[in-house]
């Protein structure tokens, strides 16, 4: 089968989109089939082997921001295009890149969706260009649902099934102002009617984007996100050592920013070290760090230096896959309190796979994962005191994080190897 994934680009930052999308379309080659990465917007910063080698980055982040501003832009040079979309060039642009404000961006946003009727349509006529010419795929797979525009001529042009993964539209979407945030769910509905199959990651979401997207349950699937498990430890002996650290570590990886709820653990983590109830716990804060984020850091580093606990926190931003790895081994227990819908939570899977056990809000579809995998401890209420309450469980009773750190491993080797989801799109591709 011949399968092609586009996936948007994040510049200089890890994206958990990227990351999955390239693990998996790495997995799809292992099973055989022909399958190729296509950047969109910026290049690819990824922590293991690139699986885009030898593709073009298409609608160019250049070019589709000029293209929106600048009409006459739309019909500059190809050459002027093509230097635009040069991968030293985006490159460049992408260590000046800041994380996207959905309500800045909402009639781009709008403009995209709308595909050949849209102000990149240029920019979608090149890469239909480039995939009849040499790919030719029988799948193509969109890594979410705002690149809808481009599937009306890519099963109409190419001749491919469409697939698109869902994940965080809606509270991107939903923080845009009117008229844009109407019109762009209007669109997404319309443009998704071109879609042969929708990918939810949890059922959580799926639910939540049924209602959203009115479309018919026949057409939605829910797949888990897989994890490459290479380099992670596979023996449980190992991994139950990793319950017992000490002395005790707190850890977070995920993008350090408020949506993804550092502050909330932050404050739990000072809770516990004021009650006495654990005087030598140590935090580690791991994860995706840009610009945009430096002034809440500044805060989160300088509310822990006013209780003089800033000696006992680390923060380590933008890592390798190997020292990622390493700081998840590193810690007792595990916890990223996000204040939004998260689809899913890729973060606790690679807790899991390093033997960490976790706990989560209430919220979203984490009692949905816990249920699934065992792994970890659901706090009774979505608040700083109740999430304290559960860390201090599981940092107190060295039998239960034993337990949690040996299910949540097993089912993640069981359940979320990269290899097993990558099986289960091939069946759906049918």
């Amino acid at each position: 089968m011949r399968i092609v994934q586009i996936t948007p680009g994040a510049g200089r930052m890890y994206c958990g989109n990227c990351l999955r999308d390239n693990a998996l379309v790495s997995a799809w080659r292992r099973l055989g089939h022909d399958a190729m990465m296509v950047p969109v917007y910026l290049p690819l910063t990824l922590d293991e082997p690139e699986a885009s080698k030898g593709s073009p980055i298409f609608f160019s982040g250049l070019n589709v921001y000029l293209d929106q501003k600048l009409p006459w832009f739309r019909k500059a040079s190809g050459k002027m295009r093509h230097w635009l979309s040069s991968p030293a060039l985006l490159g460049l642009a992408g260590r000046f890149a800041v994380r996207t404000r959905p309500e800045k961006v909402g009639d781009l946003t709008l403009s995209m969706l709308r595909g050949e009727e849209g102000n990149q349509a240029r920019d979608l006529d090149e890469m239909i260009g480039w995939l009849r010419a040499g790919a030719r795929p029988d799948v193509v797979c969109l890594s979410n649902a705002l690149l809808l525009g481009m599937a009306r001529r890519l099963k109409r042009d190419v001749g491919a099934k469409i697939v698109c993964y869902l994940g965080g539209e809606d509270t991107y979407i939903d923080a845009m102002p009117e008229p844009w945030r109407g019109r762009i769910w209007e669109t997404l509905i319309e443009r998704g009617r071109e879609v042969d199959m929708f990918v939810a990651p949890s059922r959580f979401y799926a639910s939540e984007m049924l209602g959203r997207m009115k479309m018919p349950e026949d057409s939605l699937r829910v797949i888990g996100p897989g994890i490459d498990l290479s380099d992670y430890p596979a023996d449980p002996a190992v991994v139950r050592s990793y319950a017992g650290v000490q002395p005790p570590v707190l850890g977070f990886f995920a993008r350090m920013s408020p949506e993804k709820g550092l502050d909330k653990l932050v404050e739990a983590y000072i809770a516990l070290r004021q009650s006495g109830l654990q005087p030598n716990l140590k935090l580690v804060i791991g994860g995706s760090y840009s610009p945009a984020d430096a002034s809440f850091v500044r805060r989160s580093q300088k509310q822990l230096g006013a209780f003089g606990l800033l000696g006992d926190v680390e923060f380590r931003p933008n890592v390798d896959r190997n020292t990622k790895i390493r700081l998840l081994q590193s810690m007792t227990v595990f916890s990223v309190p996000v204040r939004y819908r998260e689809a899913f939570g890729m973060y606790l899977l690679e807790a899991m796979a390093a033997g960490v056990p976790v706990v989560q809000p209430p919220t979203n579809a984490f009692p949905e994962i816990i249920e699934d995998t065992g792994g970890g401890v659901i706090c009774e209420s979505d608040d700083t005191p109740s999430l304290a309450k559960a860390i201090q469980q599981v940092l107190e009773d060295a039998d239960l994080r034993r337990k949690l750190a040996a299910n949540g491993h097993r089912a993640v080797r069981e359940k979320y190897d990269v290899n097993v989801i990558a099986r289960c799109y091939i069946e759906a591709f049918g």
